[in-house]
């Protein structure tokens, strides 16, 4: 009896462990590259590229479903750490810490890089002010006065852009008098373009592609030009001076791929340092990581018409 206990046992452990790995490979064959479902969190900064990304890859994949979570920096990379999302966009690089504690995991992320961003510097539209210099916002973050800047405005206390200014500045945290945090990018743009004084410190990709009902607040606001900490000239935030360096808040986007297996992320990421991804880059305002090329046909005659 004993005997026919164990082996009945058995059967059932051989049976449901046969059971689980025909789910995970029969869950595994729902997604290829270009087929399946997929969760990305996204640095809610930049939602703006990433939404016409995923609208153009799910248009040509029609079998490829996208969700865009958006959230601060600070979450989107405790996510990915934590394993709680497999593939993130960010305004930067994994640090050397954070890829350690992947390769402890046995995790190979992958990691590339599809577009150039700005940090911009936004002022009501009242100031005729339209320049300012970098130092002087740095300043302010350090805790010295400046008479032009009454406060700084950022979306979010945990975001990149603040990230981004406390490591330009030195500084472990901002200064509570004079500083102001919100919870989005568009809460920034609306509340300097109601307070004279202000400035906001927000991603440059919602200014090239605002949400409808931000269309007419943005006329309310005036984008700054900068000048760097080495001095010389202002610049802006376009492509142009982005391309040529110029700029002194620029950063690069990257799209970070932890799902160790050849998936819909691998797919996406892949897309989007292509030809059609970089050029909605391009589209976007935004300054691609490599630029779109373009076929000229060159004749050694004009051919015209018959009359």
């Amino acid at each position: 009896m004993l005997k026919y206990s164990k082996a009945l046992g058995l059967m059932v452990f051989v049976f449901l462990f046969a059971m689980c790995n025909q789910k995970s490979k029969n869950e595994a064959e729902k997604e290829t590259i270009l087929k399946g479902s997929l969760d990305i969190t996204v640095d809610e900064t930049v939602k703006q590229i990433v939404d016409d990304q995923v609208a153009v890859f799910e248009g040509t994949y029609y079998d490829a479903k996208i969700t865009v979570k958006p959230k601060s920096e600070a979450e989107v990379i405790n996510d990915l750490l934590n394993q709680k999302a497999k593939v993130v966009i960010t305004t930067r690089d994994l640090t050397p810490q954070e890829k350690t504690r992947f390769e402890k995991s046995k995790i190979n992320p992958r990691v590339t890089p599809f577009a150039r961003d700005a940090v911009a510097f936004i002022s009501n539209k009242s100031n005729n002010d339209t320049l300012i210099a970098l130092k002087s916002v740095i300043d302010f973050i350090q805790g010295k006065p400046d008479g032009k800047i009454k406060g700084l405005v950022f979306d979010n206390p945990n975001s990149s852009t603040v990230r981004y200014m406390k490591e330009l500045a030195k500084v472990n945290e901002v200064p509570k008098a004079g500083v102001f945090s919100f919870k989005t990018n568009n809460e920034v743009i609306k509340f300097v373009s109601e307070n004279d004084g202000m400035i906001g410190v927000i991603g440059v990709n919602w200014l090239y592609q605002p949400t409808p009902d931000m269309t007419e607040t943005i006329k309310n606001i005036n984008v700054l030009s900068v000048q760097g900490l080495n001095g010389g000239g202002y610049y802006s935030p376009t492509q142009n001076d982005l391309g040529e360096e110029k700029y002194p808040l620029a950063r690069d986007l990257f799209i970070i791929n932890c799902q160790g297996y050849s998936g819909l992320g691998m797919g996406f990421a892949s897309f989007i340092a292509g030809d059609i991804g970089q050029r909605i880059v391009l589209k976007s305002g935004l300054l691609p990581y490599k630029t779109p090329g373009r076929k000229l046909k060159i004749r050694s005659e004009i051919i015209k018409d018959k009359e």
